[in-house]
């Protein structure tokens, strides 16, 4: 594969339609409406969207699974239309379930793994992938014995015997505890830092604001962003300021403080309030000053930038307003 290596992008999916076929002979659902994009190399990248945006038909398109209906998809330089072979051996796809049988040791489960792509005995990697994913010590373990996030470890390291230049993360951290997320967050950035281009499936939007440099959103079949991280952050307007007032607002009957400017303000405790404005339109120095100018004497400030989860809500909001 050595040949594509300068191939700006990992991943380049070009108009790329799917619709599944309707009951007898109608038309069937479109889960995907040319949806165009490109993953670079040595980027963590993030694939967000609703259940049912169309994120599992991608990824199955990628691993072969599910055939396109239009559209040209290359994995590192090899069309999966023309060059199947090439693609999938380019690709390591780690799905949200866990597929192994619980009665092969982990080692086993590699061994296998890598004979079902004809990687010579010689040329197996199997106690260096389990050393990678911290699973030495349970080499020769019945897999079913292995806790919920060994599992998920020793399903990356399966997903990687083949040596791909490619993986796909389908959700990896569903369901697992805070400690065990963090422990495969170190593991995704350690794999990236050797080099590997990671395409990253998430419903926790945390996760793919502190692991991602780029993040493409779907909704509905369509592609509504792609952008830097930081940039896409960045689009959220609204800011939040907490305040603490020097007496009780509720007890007094007073009349919150208003103004154009504010998206929203509430009370949030006998003496605090919370304040949304757009930062288009004004900063915190002059909410305070409104706030102080209104009769309001002011103790402590705290403040909130927007984040992922913000834009994300206001984008696939957006989608769902009628034309």
């Amino acid at each position: 594969m050595s040949e594509h290596a300068s191939d700006p992008a990992a991943i380049s999916i070009q108009g790329l339609v799917k619709r599944y076929a309707g009951r007898k002979g109608g038309e069937g659902k479109l889960a995907l409406e040319g949806v165009s994009f490109d993953v670079p190399q040595g980027q963590i990248f993030g694939l967000l969207g609703p259940n049912g945006a169309g994120k599992s038909t991608l990824i199955n398109i990628l691993a072969g699974l599910v055939r396109k209906t239009a559209g040209e998809v290359r994995i590192w330089g090899f069309a999966i239309d023309h060059d199947s072979r090439n693609a999938k051996r380019a690709i390591g796809i780690v799905p949200q379930e866990v597929v192994f049988d619980p009665f092969f040791s982990p080692a086993e489960v590699l061994e296998l793994q890598a004979g079902y792509y004809g990687v010579p005995k010689a040329a197996r990697r199997t106690m260096e992938l389990l050393r990678a994913v911290h699973l030495a010590d349970k080499a020769d373990a019945y897999s079913r014995t292995l806790s919920g996030g060994m599992k998920r470890r020793l399903l990356i390291a399966k997903a990687l015997v083949h040596a791909p230049p490619v993986l796909v993360l389908d959700e990896p951290t569903a369901g697992v505890d805070v400690e065990l997320r963090r422990q495969l967050w170190e593991l995704v950035r350690e794999l990236n830092a050797e080099g590997m281009t990671v395409v990253l499936t998430t419903h926790y939007l945390e996760e793919a604001e502190q692991l991602c440099d780029r993040i493409a959103i779907i909704n509905h079949g369509r592609l509504i962003a792609n952008k830097p991280t930081r940039e896409l952050v960045g689009m959220a307007r609204e800011k939040i300021v907490v305040l603490t007032l020097d007496r009780d607002i509720v007890a007094e009957g007073r009349a919150l403080p208003a103004h154009p400017d504010f998206v929203k303000c509430i009370a949030t405790g006998e003496r605090t309030l919370e304040i949304t404005y757009d930062k288009d339109r004004t900063n915190a120095g002059q909410v305070l000053a409104l706030i102080e100018g209104q009769g309001f004497a002011i103790v402590d400030v705290t403040t909130r930038e927007a984040d992922l989860e913000d834009v994300f809500v206001a984008l696939t909001s957006a989608e769902r307003q009628p034309a």
